[in-house]
Order: structure tokens, then sequence, then C-alpha cells
């Protein structure tokens, strides 16, 4: 299967927010060359930066952004709704100021500081975890146009985004079940071919990364129900310790495929693949480019198109269309997410396996596999 994978696009210049920038944590400049490349950013602290070429003189839009807890540079969730403003600004005369929390505790306060400077025509509040603190402030601030990701706010002035991860998540869940009970080999990793078993870490747990697990072990067992499928929560998306000392077990233990959803924290799978000489699924961008260092033990990744989402949403306000109270989701169907095979090991998967795969895809479009969306729906 193909998605199209856009250019990652830069944002050039630099303009800070006054008002924010004496605040403790508040935004720092930026050069705008922090590309999606889960690179040297550490994903803490907070930055600002101005439009892109299609911006003259002054913005006609000013975006503010507050990225999940795990920050840029995790080469998957942030960074890919960072490419999502970077590609407004390219093409529209945008600007976007940013925040990184490190902390839960804290979207409540940057969310309100970017509506109390009255400067931004749209604040973009990134993951689930910010749905409690904008369901409190959105009403204060009924002429602040939000939108948010991966979760719903019923408020008139939030666009609400949230995806099909369980339809995506199937897909890979049936690739690692199909690669599992054979003997194969590639780049950096190898099944173990008389023990049929794989394995899913999350972040936190919850609905969000419940669907995720739901999915996989879905599509695992579209396979068959004997594969055994090892779930572990490392209970956040920044400990790449946790992550590693999760999957290694789960490695320690027969496990020939891990797949991840803990933001940055599944970082430390793929270290855990690599030193246990086994494979790993990534999520939300294509990890085998963002993480490419591991490269060659990431087999594929479930891509979550954030950067639709936030692209969706500045245009929106771009073209007087925001529509608040809007509840939009992106599946399989709308390319809103999509199995994409690693870059550097993928084309060595066989292709009977990519064949089953495919058609599946066209089954869950088509409404002949329903896939749960919450663990307890499995039926294994």
């Amino acid at each position: 299967m193909n998605v199209d994978r856009r250019t990652l696009l830069k944002a050039t210049g630099a303009a800070g927010i006054a008002g924010l920038a004496g605040c403790t944590g508040g935004p720092t400049e930026d050069d705008g060359n922090n590309e999606s490349s889960g690179g040297n950013d550490s994903g803490s602290g907070n930055e600002s930066s101005d439009g892109g070429a299609g911006a003259s003189g002054s913005a006609d839009v000013s975006v503010g952004m507050v990225y999940a807890t795990g920050g840029l540079g995790d080469g998957s969730f942030n960074d890919q709704a960072q490419t999502g403003v970077q590609q407004a600004a390219d093409e529209y005369s945008v600007t976007h100021d940013n925040v990184q929390p490190s902390e839960v505790t804290e979207f409540q306060t940057y969310q309100q500081q970017f509506a109390q400077s009255g400067e931004h025509d749209l604040i973009c509040c990134i993951g689930f975890l910010q749905a409690e603190a904008l369901a409190e402030n959105a009403p204060d601030y009924p002429d602040q146009n939000f939108m948010i990701v991966d979760s719903v706010v019923e408020e008139p002035n939030v666009e609400s985004y949230v995806f099909g991860e369980e339809e995506g998540s199937f897909l890979v869940g049936q690739m690692a079940g199909l690669l599992t009970q054979q003997e194969f080999s590639a780049g950096g990793g190898e099944t173990t071919p008389d023990q049929s078993s794989v394995g899913f870490v999350g972040g936190v747990e919850g609905d969000l990364i419940g669907k995720f697990e739901a999915g996989y072990r879905a599509g695992v067992a579209e396979v068959s129900q004997d594969i055994d499928v090892q779930v572990s929560y490392v209970g956040n998306f920044n400990d790449t310790q946790a992550g590693n000392e999760a999957a290694t077990a789960m490695y320690n233990d027969g496990v020939d495929i891990v797949y991840h959803a803990a933001g940055n924290a599944g970082t430390g799978v793929f270290q855990a693949a690599q030193d246990a000489g086994k494979f790993a699924i990534g999520v939300d961008q294509d990890q085998s480019l963002t993480k490419s260092g591991y490269a060659d033990v990431i087999l594929a990744s479930m891509v979550k198109r954030v950067d639709t989402a936030v692209y969706t949403s500045i245009e929106s306000v771009v073209n007087a269309e925001f529509e608040g109270g809007s509840v939009t989701t992106l599946g399989l169907e709308q390319e809103g997410v999509a199995a994409v095979y690693g870059d550097s090991i993928g084309g060595e998967i066989p292709q009977d396996v990519k064949s089953t795969v495919g058609e599946t895809r066209q089954a869950i479009i088509d409404g002949d596999i329903s896939v749960p969306a919450d663990p307890s729906e499995l039926n294994l």
C-alpha cells in the first residue's frame, strides 16, 4: 500500500510572541529548521517560528501550536503535527508560535497564555491529554478558535479531529501475525520459526491507545488466534528507557515483532529490537525515515496523518470556513491512516504477505471487515 509522503517543509524566519516570552518556560526563537527527523531536539522547551515561502509582509493568519508532552524531535506524533503547520506556512501567509509542555499539568496554562495574547487566529492542541484543559478553557475564550487532535471537545469554537487508528493497526497486526509464523530475516532482525509471538507497547493506557492495541490484536487474530500477543504499557510517552525495558522483556520471552504506540518511548523499543536481533513496527510517521538509525529493524509503520488534521484546520481558518463544534474522522478510506512498509527492509517482506494486507485494507474500507476500537470488544 502506498501513502502520499508529503515533503517536510521548513518554516523560515523568526518571530517571537512577546506576551509569552517573558513567562517561565515561554517560547524561545527558532530558525524553523527542526524538521521531522527525530533528531537532536530533546523534546523539552518551547519555540516560535515565522511563516514560510507563502508569506509576504505581515502574516494573514497566526497559529499557536501547543504540542504533546514528548516534544518535537520524537520522529512520531509531534513531528507529524509540525509537518502540517509547516506546510500551511509554506502555502499560505501563516506564522506559527510553538510551545512544548513537559507535563500534562502545563497544558491549561499554555492554552490560556496563547488565548490571552489575542494574537492567534487558531490554537492547535496536539494530543488527547489536552482535552480536559481545553474543555475548561474554550468556554472562557468564546471568540478564540481552537482545534484538537485525538479527542472531541464539544464546544462551538473547537474543531475536533479523530482517527481510525484501529484500522491501520489491524493491517500491521495482520502483517506481524503472518511474519511471526514463518522463518523470515531481513536487515538486523529475524523471526524464531518455532514460536509465534508478537508484542504491543503502549504509552498511556486509555481509550485512544486502546484503539491501537485493539486493532493490532484483532489483526494478529485474523491470521491465527493461536499467536501469542504480549501487551505492556509504560505509563507515559517520554520514557525511552521504560520502552526499552518493556520491549526487551518481550524479545527475551520469544517475541519476534513489537508494535509501539508510545511516542518518544518507542525509541527504546527500536533499540531493544536491534539489541535482540528482532523486529519492530513504528507509528504516526514512517519511522524507518524519521528514526533512520533503526531502519534495519523497522518492518513498517502505522502512519497517522496528524499533519493532515493540522493543515486542514489551519486552511479552514485561512479560507474563513472554520467550523466550530465539528468532528472530523480520518480512517483508511480518508487516507488518514495507512500501513507503510519500512524504507530499508520493507522490500524484503514476502509479496504474498503484502497482497494479503492490501486485500484486507480494501475489505475494511468496503465494510466487509469490522475492526474493534476497544480491547474489551475483542472476542479472543
